[in-house]
């Protein structure tokens, strides 16, 4: 038996790999099916089953492609209603894998149809269970992505937590939890960074499964959730319904174009410009008006924040050699209107004689010499969370998912000092600022984790 968790960091996302007597299962799979596919070969196994614990709202799943490239059946729990042929199972329903089996509990909560798969060994010993979005290592899935008029995020945290006592708390303690998702994720509240755990252990740590009344659980789930991001709908859609391949998602978006070709396209597209470099490279020369995302970052959730609508036409610029990972992460939340990147990258640009722009960005020990020494004025654009556990006494707070509905927050007078936790969210927030006209704006690097071991403590305020 084989249990491999394919995890990716940028998704904060594990898909799983799972293998026995020369049958292979896969559950959550991304749009990279290939992966798979490959894994199984090299093995000398077949795909038998693609195992989906319910419609992902966070990224586009790979499901129907891999399902057509091997022929395997994609399996939901109950109450599924994908537009394509698929099993859908009946709660306990099992299925045999080699010489292990896979068992279906329906766990509704964090949509109707949520399910956990638990694995029995060749010894037919429960052995580890495959948690999707119901159960995360230290939280639980968020209860309000699948809300319809005859449902509350009340009704659904009562489900939750009915599924929690009735299908996870009896199992035995030494199973191994392999949830879908984990630290990073917009799809729970506080999760840990560790991507699996004992089930024992998440017993005595996990705030969602102590002896608690429904109400209390209820609280406990729902209190200080944030607005899920903007494309979680149109991804849950797209699980439904299906999306375009890979490849042909490829095929479109890598188009290599001249400086002069980028101009033209962007001019008579209206398409967003997407600069994917790190923050220190671009704040010196970007295209005017283009957005800094760094893909050496949360790079997929912040456009999915950020740019709203998912069939926005994107040009963008990035490392050499990077493109096709731009796209792919991209594609991974369903941005797929690609339509060109800048060849030959900034410096082609600038060798072009093409206008750039820059952001002013100061060290954090430049920042904290500065706000000893004058009233400035300071936007936060952390999360609300980070920003109440600790933040710089005269800050004021724009978290980053909602910059573009709260731009009168920022002063049109007075130098706006721009910072985060280390430095990328705040980069991102300088580069928008700049797009809507702000030049009075200046990128504090290093964030709070620099500016706190700069000044005294007493500039820090604890809203606990």
């Amino acid at each position: 038996m084989k249990v491999e968790q394919i995890y990716t960091g940028c998704l904060a996302q594990g898909a799983y790999y799972i293998e026995s007597d020369g049958e292979a299962a896969i559950i959550d799979p991304l749009r990279e099916v290939n992966t798979y596919i490959n894994k199984a070969q090299k093995n000398g196994a077949s795909i038998k089953y693609i195992f989906e614990t319910h419609f992902h709202a966070d990224f586009v799943s790979g499901h129907l492609e891999l399902s057509q490239k091997t022929n395997a059946p994609i399996v939901y729990g109950p109450n599924a209603n994908p537009a394509f042929e698929s099993i859908i199972a009946t709660d306990g329903q099992v299925f045999e894998l080699g010489k292990i089996k896979i068992k279906v509990l329906h766990t509704p909560g964090h949509t109707m149809e949520s399910s956990c798969y638990l694995l029995f060994d060749e010894n037919n010993k429960e052995y580890c269970i495959f948690t999707g979005d119901t159960l995360f290592i230290g939280d639980v899935g968020r209860p309000d992505l699948a809300q319809k008029s005859d449902l509350t995020i009340e009704d659904l945290a009562g489900y939750l937590y009915d599924s929690l006592r009735n299908k996870i708390l009896p199992l035995p303690d030494h199973l191994i939890v392999y949830p879908a998702h984990g630290a990073g994720s917009a799809c729970g509240k506080n999760m840990s960074k560790e991507t699996f755990d004992s089930l024992g252990h998440q017993k005595q740590v996990n705030y969602a499964l102590q002896d608690q009344s429904k109400e209390d659980f209820i609280k406990a789930v729902t209190d200080g959730l944030t607005p899920p991001p903007y494309y979680f709908p149109k991804n849950v859609q797209l699980n439904k319904t299906g999306s375009a391949s890979l490849e042909k998602v490829m095929e479109s978006g890598m188009q290599a174009l001249s400086p002069e070709a980028f101009e033209v396209a962007a001019n008579e597209t209206g398409a967003i410009i997407l600069d994917t470099r790190q923050a220190a490279e671009f704040k010196d020369a970007f295209i005017p008006n283009s957005i800094n995302i760094g893909l050496k970052g949360d790079f997929a959730p912040w456009v999915g924040t950020l740019i709203t609508d998912i069939q926005q036409p994107i040009l963008f610029v990035a490392d050499a050699d990077m493109e096709k990972e731009v796209i792919t992460r991209l594609s991974r939340v369903g941005y797929d209107n690609v339509i060109g990147y800048l060849a030959g990258g900034i410096d082609a640009w600038k060798a072009a004689d093409k206008e750039t722009d820059s952001i002013v960005s100061i060290s954090a020990k430049e920042f904290a010499e500065k706000y000893q020494q004058e009233d400035l004025v300071v936007k936060d654009v952390r999360k609300n969370t980070e920003f109440e556990a600790e933040h710089l006494a005269n800050a004021e707070n724009v978290p980053l998912a909602y910059i573009s509905e709260n731009m009168a927050e920022f002063s049109k007078k007075d130098t706006n000092y721009i910072h985060c936790a280390g430095g990328y969210r705040s980069m991102i927030a300088s580069s928008i600022l700049k797009s809507r006209g702000f030049d009075n704006v200046v990128n504090v690097e290093g964030g709070i984790g620099a500016i706190k071991q700069l000044l005294p403590v007493t500039e820090l305020v604890s809203s606990h």
